[in-house]
């Protein structure tokens, strides 16, 4: 078992090394006009990461708390990890990369760095109130095929 679970976490963090690999070319020989039109998609798009209202309005009473002169945003990435092969991390951030994607509803923007859109695409972020815990979480991701309950980590379709 213990040896099935690691030769299967070997495979996974393979797939992501090659995936990482794979965007650097593609970022290395794009234009840096088709990089600016590729940080602002579409909100209209499929792809698009869509936020909620209860995450929205979560973001609006943290910008209101925080006594910053930089706006807040919602910053999700991807990292290997977590039970099921890929974990989300979200972190507050007062400035987005050139690299990153920016999405936004009601004035509250969500980034995404180019590597972790690609496992993310068209997915729906929410924030949860439950007994355990309070978080944002993503609630719907086309790029997964299964994760855990607590919704902090997933797996990837091949």
């Amino acid at each position: 078992m213990a040896s099935s679970r690691s030769s299967i976490l070997r495979c996974m963090t393979s797939q992501f090394t090659a995936q990482i690999r794979r965007n650097r070319r593609l970022l290395s020989s794009a234009s840096p006009s088709a990089l600016h039109e590729a940080s602002s998609p579409s909100p209209s798009s499929s792809d698009a990461v869509h936020i909620t209202e209860n995450c929205v309005r979560r973001m609006k009473e943290l910008q209101a708390s925080v006594e910053s002169s930089n706006e807040k945003m919602l910053r999700l990435s991807v990292e290997t990890g977590g039970c099921s092969g890929f974990q989300y991390v979200f972190d507050l951030d007062d400035k987005a990369n050139p690299d990153d994607r920016v999405f936004e509803t009601e004035g509250v923007k969500l980034i995404v760095d180019n590597i972790s859109y690609d496992f993310v695409k068209g997915a729906t972020v929410d924030y949860v109130e439950e007994l355990i815990r309070s978080a944002f979480v993503v609630t719907t991701n086309p790029s997964a095929v299964g994760g855990c309950s607590c919704k902090s980590s997933f797996m990837v379709k091949q």
